[in-house]
């Protein structure tokens, strides 16, 4: 067999050997694992705050938009200057203002606008703010004490300096389940 003959049939090992590996038996133990119980509950990931889900319902503080159906990920592909980008950003903006009773120049630019992901957690603390009136109605606890959950829900800039201020709406959220 010639040495050409040997390298080429030694290549095509590799190639099916990291085949199988990456393309079958690395996807089956991710999907085996997910599937262990305990990992999720109600449609969100447990343990993990790096996960933002929104709830329905007066009573939670809501996530940014998302361009993906949940549990998926993904962005949209619109950018600024697509003119449907605009009209979806007008839409939420109606529809955040008509549920949170404020007219819509009060709507802060995170709770129009969606995340790269679909799933980051983190609103800025101007939306959460904006939501502490609709939540304290719905769940019957003071806004002070809502507003007192949305501080321990808070994040400071990254090294005192670093990005901006966010509120975790997935801890938020589980504080206030711990309240019923």
């Amino acid at each position: 067999m010639s040495d050409f003959a040997k390298q080429a049939l030694a290549g095509l090992r590799v190639l099916l050997l990291l085949t199988v590996v990456t393309g079958v038996l690395y996807p089956a133990a991710v999907w085996s694992v997910s599937r262990l119980p305990g990992l999720h509950a109600n449609a969100e990931a447990v343990d993990t705050t790096l996960v933002g889900v929104d709830r329905d319902g007066d009573r939670w503080f809501h996530t940014r938009p998302s361009a993906a159906t949940l549990p998926a990920s993904g962005g949209s592909n619109k950018g600024e200057r697509d003119p449907g980008h605009d009209a979806v950003v007008a839409e939420r903006r109606t529809a955040v203002a008509r549920r949170e009773g404020v007219p819509e120049d009060r709507v802060p630019e995170d709770a129009v606008t969606a995340s790269a992901s679909g799933l980051d957690p983190h609103v800025s603390p101007a939306y959460a703010d904006l939501q502490v009136p609709r939540v304290a109605r719905a769940t019957g606890l003071g806004e002070d004490r809502v507003r007192q959950l949305v501080a321990d829900s808070s994040a400071g800039r990254a090294a005192g300096f670093l990005g901006e201020p966010t509120v975790n709406v997935t801890v938020l959220n589980r504080l206030l389940d711990a309240e019923r």
